[in-house]
């Protein structure tokens, strides 16, 4: 399963990528709109600092497919074509994902609630299907067994589509969805960085450190010896 950060920041994404093997990063208006920048100065500076081979997803805003279009071009034309575009699934959105990847554009499909919308997103030629996690939660719903669903539908049909869940909550949820074999987690990175947060882990590693210290003397390693 891949795992990418769900951030703007640069400077969080920087940190996470000083520790943490990700494959990329995905944005969405509201991320950007926290930035409190103009947006592809934004994705500018992610993109010359992930380089050309990492994934970097940013949404359209039009709400009409001719629109969706339009946006998706520019967005490619100022970050490379091997940047993916997120595009809602709702009817407009289906209507513009068929054009652009009849183009060869990157399509995510996004703001997806449902199993249906995730199969249409499919057919419609999205790559990718962005299912909310969290937020399906709180509609009072599993979010979890939703991506699964939408996992088994894709790989029981022979779709080339595959899962970009979202909207984590805590690093279980990640966990399982990886143990499931989904395609890729995009995940916050306050959610990232307890993924090891753990007092046990601590503990053992201090443990090690202490008996080596008791043999070798205070302060030395291994390049000491």
């Amino acid at each position: 399963m891949k795992l990418l950060i769900d951030h703007a920041d640069i400077d969080k994404i920087r940190e996470i990528y000083r520790y943490y093997p990700v494959d990329g990063v995905t944005t969405n208006p509201s991320i950007l709109a926290a930035a409190g920048r103009p947006p592809f100065e934004v994705l500018r500076e992610i993109r010359d600092f992930i380089g050309p081979d990492a994934e970097l997803h940013a949404q359209v805003i039009a709400r009409d497919a001719a629109g969706m279009v339009k946006d998706a071009k520019r967005i490619t034309k100022e970050l490379g074509m091997g940047t993916w575009v997120k595009i809602p699934a709702v009817p407009e959105g289906f209507a513009a994902m068929r054009e652009l990847s009849a183009e060869g554009l990157r399509i995510t499909a996004t703001a997806i609630y449902t199993p249906m919308q995730a199969y249409l997103a499919a057919k419609a030629g999205a790559l990718y299907a962005a299912v909310y996690i969290n937020r399906v939660d709180n509609m009072g719903f599993d979010g979890v067994k939703v991506a699964k669903e939408i996992h088994d539908i894709y790989t029981k049909n022979g779709m080339d589509a595959g899962l970009l869940c979202a909207s984590f909550k805590n690093s279980q949820q990640v966990l399982e969805l990886a143990e499931y074999g989904v395609r890729a987690a995009t995940v916050g990175p306050d959610v990232i960085l307890n993924f090891v947060k753990n007092a046990a882990i601590t503990s053992a590693v201090e443990d090690f450190i202490r008996d080596f210290e008791g043999l070798t003397g205070p302060g030395k390693t291994m390049s000491d010896c």
